[in-house]
């Protein structure tokens, strides 16, 4: 058995999604608190397993859709370069750490986790079948994720903040929906089964709507901020959303982590951004 198998069935490269949980750390002006920088940190690591263990399990169920799809097909399950009983191996051992380190961490966090995972787990096997929910219910992933990180250190995570989440989120499912369609020939629905229900005119729509109102969304929130220092951040936040349309209709959206971590242009302009919020929230501390 290949160690990188196992390691690719965990999908490292989609915990950037976690890192949100340290959104409470930042904004709450904490960051430089040790003691919740480290338990924040705890927390990163143990929601990781958590959401690994409902790649695991997503692989499972889809191995055989899995095959249909032109990238989807590499994966450990799907090329049978890993077999199931590893596979649920694995899925046993990363869960019980994460229910174990969860518990430990706070008993209100490790209650988080498994509300993610039982949201997840319904979007697997049921929730993602059904237009308009499916990007919906990844949205309200990406808000437990934002709100299990200030529960874990006992922080307010604001409204404000909490709408520019899942409007953030939201809008990226409806990228990654709309180059997914991009890249699948038209009248066929490749691995996924809702690609038969959205076009290419629905989701714009949706995605006037939902791009519209995060940005409002974002405005305000530096408007009722106390450092309204955070509008010169707006420019900045323009041109990514603006970036990341640009890739999308080229196709290139399908898998928000890689577009991420690859565009540089897209990855210069989210540093600037984290480098811009913490100097304007922590300039005066010091």
């Amino acid at each position: 058995m290949n160690i990188k198998y196992l390691i690719a069935l965990l999908r490292p490269k989609q915990w950037i999604k976690n890192l949100i949980l340290f959104a409470a750390l930042v904004f709450s002006r904490n960051l430089f608190d040790f003691g919740l920088f480290l338990k924040t940190f705890c927390g990163f690591l143990t929601f990781c397993l958590f959401s690994s263990s409902v790649y695991i399990i997503n692989d499972i169920a889809d191995r055989e859709k899995d095959r249909l799809h032109p990238q989807k097909k590499l994966r450990p399950l799907a090329s049978g370069k890993l077999s199931l009983s590893a596979a649920a191996g694995l899925l046993a051992v990363i869960l019980s750490a994460a229910i174990f380190f969860s518990y430990r961490l706070k008993p209100a966090f490790m209650v988080m986790g498994l509300l993610y995972l039982v949201l997840m787990l319904a979007y697997t096997f049921f929730l993602k079948n059904i237009v308009i929910l499916d990007v919906l219910t990844i949205s309200i992933g990406f808000v437990i994720r934002g709100v299990t990180g200030s529960i874990l250190i006992n922080v307010y995570f604001s409204n404000w903040l909490l709408l520019c989440t899942i409007l953030l989120a939201l809008f990226l499912a409806l990228q990654k929906r709309k180059a997914e369609l991009l890249n699948v020939p038209s009248g066929e629905s490749g691995s996924r089964k809702t690609l038969t229900y959205y076009t290419p005119d629905f989701i714009n729509e949706m995605l006037n709507v939902v791009t519209s109102c995060t940005l409002m969304s974002y405005c305000l929130y530096t408007l009722s901020y106390d450092h309204t220092e955070l509008m010169t951040t707006i420019p900045v936040v323009l041109y990514g959303i603006f970036r990341y349309q640009y890739l999308s209709g080229q196709g290139l959206t399908e898998a928000p982590e890689h577009v991420l971590l690859r565009d540089k242009p897209l990855l210069v302009t989210v540093l600037i951004w984290v480098v811009m919020c913490v100097f304007i929230l922590y300039a005066g501390i010091f």
